[in-house]
């Protein structure tokens, strides 16, 4: 049984709302006015760019303090030589990795971001978590099917 998009959008504003996740509410909304305003011709372009163009202005939003020179030649220096420098490195690739994985595993399997969306609203509920976005959950996803996999093959 087909669920009405518009109610699935309507639905996922309501539980953006109550699970206090404005991203998700704003991102629905924004897709029902597309929807609404007849304006669907570019749903594909959005599925197909909107990715790259989300992780474009999260990319922005973190090297701002390189531009507005807040970041230190000292502080810069010290992600090489100290402990917890090299492990924020050693994280920043591990999370990079992860999430190209994810996007490998959403490619061959599109229907799990609506596990991923379930997912992350039961998490900022019950666990007060903040969403980063599906591509590290799917990563986190692909890593624990493939620990599966390998634990209990088939």
């Amino acid at each position: 049984m087909l669920m009405n998009p518009d109610l699935f959008l309507i639905l996922l504003i309501i539980v953006g709302v109550i699970g206090r996740s404005p991203i998700i509410s704003t991102a629905a909304s924004l897709l029902l006015i597309l929807k609404l305003t007849h304006l669907e011709r570019y749903f594909p372009t959005v599925e197909r760019r909107g990715l790259e163009l989300g992780l474009l202005f999260l990319t922005i939003a973190v090297l701002v303090p390189f531009a507005t020179g807040r970041v230190s030649t000292k502080e810069l220096a010290s992600m090489f030589t100290s402990l917890p420098g090299i492990l924020a490195i050693v994280g920043g690739m591990l999370a990079t990795y992860m999430n190209g994985k994810g996007l490998d595993l959403l490619k061959m399997d599109p229907q799990l971001i609506i596990g991923l969306v379930i997912g992350s609203i039961v998490g900022i509920v019950m666990l007060r978590g903040i969403p980063v976005g599906p591509l590290m959950a799917a990563g986190i996803t692909a890593f624990l099917l493939k620990l599966f996999t390998w634990i209990w093959p088939k």
